[in-house]
């Protein structure tokens, strides 16, 4: 099993920034991707980036391209969504996930294997 914790979220202005973080603990050897999706009131819940450790490549949705950067910490088993230029469609539950089972289009549109128990995230006008 594999354990996500999130933290970061909160209250920013528009324009503003904030940095989520996601440590995953367990038996992490064979997580292959570490990923970020969200979930806004009356929405769907979205990719928002998702990283391939084997391929070293990183994907994006379409409405954070340009704004916001997924990295990690080995050291720290640690990933990290920094967030740039929020507006308020960016308010939203930003869950963690890890571990793709599938191809990495199906991952990027249905989620990785573990998840983490969300932060909020709001943006204020």
């Amino acid at each position: 099993q594999v354990q996500l914790v999130e933290s970061g979220g909160g209250s920013v202005q528009a324009g503003g920034s904030l940095r989520l973080s996601c440590a995953a603990s367990g038996y992490i050897g064979s997580i292959n991707s570490m990923g970020w999706f969200r979930r806004a009131p009356g929405k769907e819940r979205e990719a928002v980036a998702v990283a391939y450790f084997a391929e070293g490549s990183t994907y994006y949705g379409d409405s954070v391209k340009g704004r916001f950067t997924i990295s990690q910490d080995n050291a720290k088993n640690t990933v990290y969504l920094q967030m740039n230029s929020l507006n308020p469609e960016d308010a939203a539950i930003y869950y963690c996930s890890a571990d793709c089972r599938y191809s990495a289009s199906w991952c990027f549109r249905y989620g990785l294997h573990y998840w983490g128990r969300g932060t909020p995230v709001t943006i204020s006008s």
